[in-house]
């Protein structure tokens, strides 16, 4: 089968399309034919050799966490899961032909391979990352860095929940955040007093690792009140580091309830076939996303 895979820590460029031997499943596990996977942040922070400490790795390494397919094979003690479902999850190597999945759940009606692949990790972020931050219905959220996939999820879930929102991103994601409920205001130069303007803040989320986190608890009043996921030097500021999952199967049957009540939907702004993976790496790196970015396999 074709695979993306690397042989050393770097850039981009490290990432190689190979022919690797077939995953197979094991004890409470399932294999898919990977039609689409998901590109995540953590994807090129391991490649990189940044978080070692949550995701060991072992080189020559493959790439992804989550992927939308069809089950070709079922594990040991697996139930409720048949040869021929479609499905969505997370487990390891997706960016494959075939992948080993140890967590799933149907797809929802209406949703195609690629947009099902953007949602596993990055709901899952989403969910933690509200429960860690404590904001509670009738409260205002900030989130820094709102336009990509785990900004478009907590914006979404926060306003089925009663929570009011406050979005940053670029000029040309303002109308963006806003047909998901938030009330949108550009980064750069003075969007501090932009935040201000529009009402005090309850608590914040740094989701793009911008630089923003003195700024976020100056807002907030308390570093308590502020969650990263994408800035390591959080805890020296006081400030969580949000990087360790919780349950992926609760995220994933929320997900599935949210989506088949209209409540979540996630683009997908753009599909990379797995030869052009050092290019989806290079264009999550950069940012700016509007939704999600997927492999197609």
């Amino acid at each position: 089968m074709r695979k993306v895979s690397f042989a050393e820590f770097g850039g981009p460029d490290v990432l190689r399309l190979i022919a690797a031997e077939e995953p197979h499943a094991g004890p409470g596990q399932i294999r898919v034919a990977v039609r689409a996977a998901g590109v995540n942040p953590v994807d090129w922070r391991i490649r990189e050799g940044q978080v070692l400490g949550a995701h060991p790795t072992e080189l020559p390494a493959g790439v992804g966490l989550d992927a939308a397919g069809v089950v070709d094979e079922v594990g040991a003690g697996v139930e409720g899961v048949g040869i021929g479902d479609r499905v969505f999850g997370e487990g390891s190597d997706t960016y494959a032909e075939f992948a080993v999945l140890s967590a799933w759940a149907r797809m929802p009606e209406g949703l195609t391979f690629e947009e099902a692949a953007g949602y596993p990790s990055v709901v899952e972020t989403a969910l933690r990352v509200l429960r860690e931050v404590g904001v509670r219905p009738g409260q205002t959220l900030l989130v820094s860095g709102a336009s990509g996939g785990v900004g478009s999820a907590v914006l979404q879930i926060a306003r089925d929940r009663g929570i009011a929102v406050i979005g940053t991103a670029g000029a040309a994601n303002q109308e963006y955040l806003r047909s998901l409920g938030a009330v949108a205001t550009t980064y750069g130069e003075g969007w501090v007093e932009r935040v201000r303007r529009l009402g005090p803040v309850d608590a914040a989320l740094d989701l793009a690792g911008s630089g923003v986190l003195r700024e976020l608890v100056e807002l907030t009043g308390d570093p308590r009140k502020v969650i990263s996921i994408a800035d390591l030097g959080a805890p020296d500021l006081g400030v969580r580091f949000s990087g360790v999952a919780g349950s992926v199967p609760d995220a994933l049957a929320e997900a599935v309830d949210l989506i088949a009540r209209g409540r979540l939907h996630i683009p997908v702004e753009k599909s990379y076939p797995l030869a052009e993976a050092a290019a989806a790496h290079a264009d999550s790196q950069a940012g700016h996303a509007r939704g999600r970015r997927v492999m197609i396999v």
